[in-house]
């Protein structure tokens, strides 16, 4: 009788609630699901599975060399930047994720929040008891900025960056992207690609959507917040790493930007001491990492996990990314 492959889900409740079917992964071999995995139970809950999924865990090189039976890693994400890609490639470990499942979510999230700040619409709804007191109602209390003729600045021209600035362009904005060098993205050859000083100092917006890298950690930091508009916003639906946050912090109470609305943190989720927590920042929108959490992109998600499993197992991986 052949053994049945063990398949332990180390953080399911990531991406299932209470709404999504998971037990297909059982046609697979023996799933066990964690709702959650700290660090300290990630060796025990790993036990001897032969393909792990993981959203948030981190699988650095001490868990992968103590795994002996592990042979795939699966990440219900896009970003991989929680695996430890070269250990994984030293021991022989396959590192699948999941791409695009997430785009008309993340674009719709990010321009949800830039109207938001735009339209300063969380002010008013937070003091709708005074709108019995107003002599007229419509309230000046708060500008509202139109975005129109406004130029968009992306960070990261993939999928859902190229999705965000066509949305813009609908919006009568103007798109450039950040040039970079061995970016391998030719999406929207019609936007120009502009210099790092331009880009920061030319747009009205500037939305992330590039992965986290050595390369591109605290590409928002002191300099680059300081050479933006101080009528600019910033969005961040991307990583946390990209933004020095008590640099932007800074920027914000110090008034050197407008405003600036972020659904990702540097470390997630925050300590009470983060420097975006306190209450006192102004023009700060913070969502706890949702743009990508709808039912039908979990949906998406996971049928990609299923596809990278059955690939795996067809001696075919897909989607490898190491």
């Amino acid at each position: 009788m052949t053994k049945k492959l063990k398949i332990t889900f180390l953080d399911s409740s990531t991406m299932d609630p209470g709404d999504l079917d998971l037990s297909a992964l059982n046609e697979f071999g023996d799933c066990t699901f964690h709702k959650t995995t700290c660090e300290e139970e990630t060796l025990s809950n790993i036990n001897e599975a032969g393909i792990i999924i993981t959203n948030k865990v981190n699988i650095d090189s001490n868990i992968i060399s103590r795994s002996t039976n592990l042979q795939l890693i699966v990440v219900c994400a896009t970003g991989v930047n929680n695996i430890d890609l070269i250990a994984a490639k030293d021991h022989g470990v396959i590192v699948c994720n999941v791409a695009n499942y997430s785009t008309p979510m993340v674009a719709q999230h990010t321009l949800a929040l830039l109207l938001n700040l735009c339209g300063n619409t969380h002010k008013y709804i937070e003091e709708k008891d005074s709108w019995p007191k107003s002599p007229i109602f419509t309230r000046l209390a708060h500008p509202v900025t139109e975005l129109n003729g406004k130029t968009m600045g992306i960070a990261g021209s993939g999928n859902i960056g190229s999705l965000v600035g066509k949305i813009s362009e609908q919006m009568g904005m103007r798109i450039h992207i950040l040039s970079r060098d061995r970016s391998s993205s030719s999406n929207h050859s019609e936007w120009p690609r502009v210099s790092k000083e331009e880009f920061f100092s030319g747009s009205d917006v500037i939305s992330l959507h590039c992965p986290l890298t050595k390369e591109n950690e605290h590409l928002i930091n002191a300099d680059t917040l300081n050479q933006m508009k101080p009528t600019a916003f910033l969005l961040n639906t991307s990583r946390g790493g990209l933004v020095n946050e008590l640099a932007l912090a800074d920027a914000l109470r110090a008034g050197e930007i407008a405003g600036a609305a972020i659904d990702v943190l540097s470390t997630e989720p925050p300590e009470k001491e983060h420097p975006l927590m306190e209450n006192s920042i102004p023009n700060l929108l913070i969502t706890p990492h949702i743009a990508w959490i709808s039912l039908e992109a979990r949906k998406r998600l996971l049928e990609g996990v299923i596809d990278n499993i059955r690939s795996f197992l067809s001696g075919n991986p897909s989607n490898r990314v190491a």
